[in-house]
Formats: C-alpha cells, sequence, structure tokens
C-alpha cells in the first residue's frame, strides 16, 4: 500500500502517521542530502555529515617571494585578521565544517554568497566550479585508501570532501577534519623552492589542485595491487570470502569513479575563467592536471574493467572446481557399478546358486571386484581423465 493509505489507516486507528525520515544506506550510514535539509529554503547554511565534537581549528599561511610565516592554533577572529590585513598571498586552511556559525562567520568576513556556504556545509557535493565573479568555488573529493583510513566500517577508502575558495590574493580551504594531502606543498612554501612562492594565490589553488589529483594515483594503483592480490587468491582457493572483497573493490571504485570524472569539467571551467583571478601562466599548467585527470580517469577505467574480469574469473575457477569435484564423484560411482552389479547377484535369495557351496567363493569374488575396481581406475588414467 502507498504512504498516504497507510497514514489513512494509521489516523483511522488514533496512531500518527510515520513521517518519512532520512535515508539510509544499508550499512546502516545515513545518506547526507546533496544540499542542505529538505525543504529549507537556499542557502541554509546546514550541516549534513556525521555528527563530531571536535572543535574547528585553523591554519594560516602567508607569503611572497622573500617572507613565509606559518601560524597555527589561531583563534578565528585571528586568522580573519591575518588573511585580510597581511600581505602577499594568504592561504587560511579550517578544519571542519560541523559548526555551520563559524562558516557563517567566515562567509560574512570575506563576503560569500550563502549558497556558497551552503555547499561547504552539504557534505555529498559533485566536484564542480562556481564563478561569482568576485571569487571561484571549487568543490573536490580528497581520496586516501588503506588501513584506518575508512570511517564508516569495513571501507578503506577516505572520502573527503574538500572546499577551495579563490579571492584576489586569498585562498580559503575547507577540510571536514585535521589531516589532508598537502603537507608536500607547505614544505615546497617552507623551503621557497620552485616558482610557487614567485607566483599568486591562482597558482596556489592549482598547486592545491593538482595535488589532490596526484593523490588520486596512489589510491588507484592501492587498488591495482589489492586486485592483483584477489587475481592470486581466486586462482588458488576462490571463496565466498573473495568474492565479497571483489563486490566491495567494485563498490569503491565506483565512489572513486565518481570523485574523478567531474574534474574534467573543473579544470575545464577554471581554463575558461575570464577574470583577473586566473592568470594566464596558471592555466597554462592546469593543461598538464588536466591530462593527469584524464589519466586517474583512464587508470579507474581500467580497474573497472579488471574487477568485472575477476567476477568472472571467480564463477570459472569455482565451475573448474565443481567440475574437479564432479569428475572424482563420476569415477567412484562409476566404479561402484559392476561391484554393485556382482554384491547385488550373490545378494539373491536362490537356494540353487552353484557358486555359494564352493569353499573359495567369497575370496574369487573379492578378488573379481578387485580386478575390476583397479582395472577401470588404469583404463580412467590412460585415457587423462584423473
Amino acid at each position: 500500500p502507498s504512504r498516504a493509505r497507510r497514514d489513512r489507516v494509521r489516523r483511522s486507528s488514533g496512531a500518527p502517521p510515520v513521517r518519512p525520515g532520512p535515508a539510509r544506506a544499508r550499512s546502516g550510514r545515513r545518506l547526507a542530502p546533496a544540499t542542505g535539509a529538505v525543504g529549507s529554503s537556499p542557502g541554509s547554511v546546514i550541516y549534513t555529515g556525521p555528527a563530531r565534537d571536535a572543535p574547528v581549528t585553523f591554519e594560516v599561511i602567508v607569503y611572497d617571494e622573500g617572507r613565509y610565516a606559518e601560524l597555527r592554533e589561531l583563534s578565528l577572529e585571528q586568522a580573519l585578521q591575518h588573511v585580510r590585513q597581511d600581505s602577499g598571498v594568504r592561504w587560511l586552511n579550517v578544519n571542519g565544517v560541523h559548526r555551520t556559525q563559524i562558516i557563517e562567520q567566515i562567509g560574512a568576513a570575506l563576503d560569500l554568497h550563502p549558497l556558497t556556504m551552503e555547499d561547504i556545509v552539504s557534505l555529498g557535493q559533485r566536484p564542480k566550479i562556481e564563478d561569482y565573479e568576485r571569487y571561484l568555488y571549487i568543490a573536490l573529493r580528497m581520496l586516501a585508501y588503506g588501513p584506518g583510513h575508512g570511517e564508516d566500517g569495513p571501507s578503506e577508502l577516505d572520502n573527503e570532501q574538500l572546499s577551495v575558495i579563490l579571492l584576489d590574493g586569498i585562498v580559503v580551504t575547507f577540510q571536514e577534519r585535521p589531516g589532508d594531502v598537502f603537507e608536500p606543498l607547505r614544505e615546497r612554501l617552507r623551503q621557497g623552492k620552485g616558482r610557487l612562492r614567485r607566483l599568486g594565490a591562482d597558482y596556489l589553488a592549482y598547486a592545491l589542485l593538482d595535488i589532490v589529483i596526484d593523490r588520486y594515483f596512489t589510491v588507484v594503483e592501492d587498488y591495482g595491487d589489492a586486485i592483483e592480490d584477489l587475481e592470486a587468491e581466486i586462482l588458488s582457493n576462490p571463496t565466498t570470502e573473495i568474492l565479497q572483497r571483489v563486490n566491495h573493490l567494485k563498490r569503491e571504485t565506483l565512489i572513486v569513479r565518481k570523485a574523478v570524472w567531474p574534474l574534467r569539467e573543473v579544470i575545464a571551467g577554471l581554463e575558461r575563467e575570464e577574470g583577473d583571478l586566473m592568470s594566464p601562466t596558471a592555466i597554462t599548467y592546469l593543461r598538464d592536471a588536466h591530462d593527469h585527470a584524464i589519466q586517474v580517469i583512464d587508470t579507474v577505467e581500467s580497474l573497472r574493467d579488471m574487477l568485472t574480469n575477476l567476477h568472472d574469473m571467480y564463477l570459472s575457477a569455482l565451475s573448474y572446481r565443481m567440475n574437479d569435484v564432479m569428475k572424482v564423484l563420476t569415477i567412484i560411482a562409476t566404479i561402484f557399478i559392476p561391484l554393485s552389479f556382482l554384491v547385488g547377484v550373490y545378494g539373491m535369495n536362490f537356494h540353487h546358486m552353484p557358486e555359494l557351496a564352493w569353499p573359495w567363493a567369497y575370496p574369487a569374488l573379492w578378488g573379481l571386484m578387485l580386478v575390476i575396481a583397479l582395472g577401470m581406475l588404469s583404463a580412467f588414467k590412460r585415457r587423462g581423465w584423473f
């Protein structure tokens, strides 16, 4: 019956109607809606991720060609003061988006659009880029694979949303929690090597995007190693547990695919940026990031094909193993057919059977049965049946 009909039945019985709640995955994890809560007005800053009690922390890096400062353990007011008043390129990293009032304060200080703040705290965002004239908003998926990464049960894939705001001379990154893939980038800034310290905030935004894409290579390589291990196990001993692991990897590579495929649109949007936020130098380097994204996409598609082949290989190995078992059972049954015939003949209750009175009848019957069994085994062996 439909929900409306069930509600009418419940009202007639005096029970309140059942209200639909948030969707849940089969694993029990609550699925966050893509944008805000259902029924809320556009631009509502409503956090949709898992409950967190950790405090929101702020890190500010200020640099130019001759100066570098890295500030940690700052309050929100101190962080915003450095971002608004310091010169050079300013990078504000916010660890935690579960405190919506803090996101609203940052949005008010930087004059961010309400839809941008809504996207920052709505953790189901598809990778995308949005141009608000004064700034660019970029949503990415920051992935990590390996033991200890998964937050929701047996999964080893950590799929975290990363939001990047690019303003004039300012880059703001919003992460779900502390810990990221940007430590090599910070080290390059500390050492002052390369062109990173000489170029502007647009190049820093490109470098953040590039290092996220480079981390995808590590993730897909780890998946490739896991697939190779599964292939060896399937060939040696196909079990139901291996099939479950294959299906688990197929689901996780689908998550990686959803994170990687939209990157082409994101990079293309940055290359088409017509304002002053992206310089020609940064746009030139974006082409390299675009090539890397294409390579990751091709690798992910290859992994999906390999997992499909693994599934077919498992079924083939299981069928081959079953054929071997049936072959052994058939050989045993075939050997016992003539033996059962002899036993059945001499098990009949006739009085006039000449062999029954013969003293050597019993050992002769055993000898005959052994000769038949060994002869059949020898014939099967010569034919290569086992």
